[in-house]
């Protein structure tokens, strides 16, 4: 009896041992849930606000000066203007392009003497009555192909074109001439020059461009610029030849 009593007062002993409980380190569920590593609480819905976002009124954003940006193409106006252009140089170009495939030698010709455009030349009847004589050499009282002066060709040239008889010296033809401005210059006008210090002496045809025609003691009947020095410091006038003044002066 003694013996089975024994063990369990020992058993009883080590138990009730400080030493040993402490050695003994027991933890409950409810110690292990509070050892739990710490962090932000969880919020239920309920405690959760929303904060209302900036909105941007659509109307702020399109107020203000407008402004076209363009991304290398063309809008419709600006597509109807450039081919308006296209079609208008294209008209032009075919116009051009009848007229120099009309043009004959001659005007091909006086278009380079003139450093002109064929479709600005004169008349072709001109053309043709004054390039007859052209490259004839000088001579001082001449009206033939063999030597014609300055007078005696303009003579020829109006007899040709335009069926008017002009006084045969240059003087006389600057006086029944109707005078005019540089201006005004067409095709046919008279231009006049002191070549010799002594009042009008020298007379020749105007074509255009400030270029005429007219025999020059050194190289005959030739084209030259109004504007060219020489001519320039001795042109005295130009003068317009009508009808009505020729009849008149016979």
């Amino acid at each position: 009896m003694v013996k089975q009593i024994l063990p369990a007062i020992l058993l009883v002993v080590f138990l009730s041992s400080c030493s040993v409980l402490k050695q003994m380190n027991f933890t409950s569920n409810r110690q292990a849930t509070a050892v739990a590593a710490p962090g932000p609480q969880a919020k239920f819905i309920d405690n959760i606000s929303v904060t209302p976002q900036a909105t941007i009124d659509k109307t702020d954003v399109n107020s203000g000066p407008k402004e076209t940006f363009t991304t290398g193409s063309l809008n419709i106006a600006e597509t109807q203007v450039v081919t308006g252009e296209a079609k208008r140089l294209a008209d032009m170009v075919a116009g051009r392009s009848d007229v120099i495939e009309n043009a004959s030698p001659v005007q091909l010709k006086y278009a380079v003497l003139l450093n002109t455009e064929v479709e600005s030349l004169p008349n072709k009847v001109l053309l043709e009555s004054v390039d007859t004589w052209y490259g004839v050499r000088y001579r001082t009282g001449g009206n033939t192909k063999n030597g014609i002066d300055c007078s005696g060709f303009t003579v020829a040239v109006y007899a040709a074109a335009y069926g008017i008889n002009l006084p045969r010296v240059s003087r006389e033809q600057y006086r029944i001439s109707r005078k005019i401005s540089t201006t005004e210059l067409q095709e046919g006008d008279l231009l006049f020059f002191n070549t010799r210090g002594s009042g009008v002496s020298h007379v020749g045809v105007y074509l255009g461009n400030n270029k005429f025609i007219h025999a020059t003691v050194s190289k005959g009947v030739m084209v030259n610029g109004l504007f060219e020095p020489y001519y320039l410091q001795r042109f005295v006038g130009a003068g317009r030849i009508d009808d009505k003044q020729v009849m008149a002066s016979n």
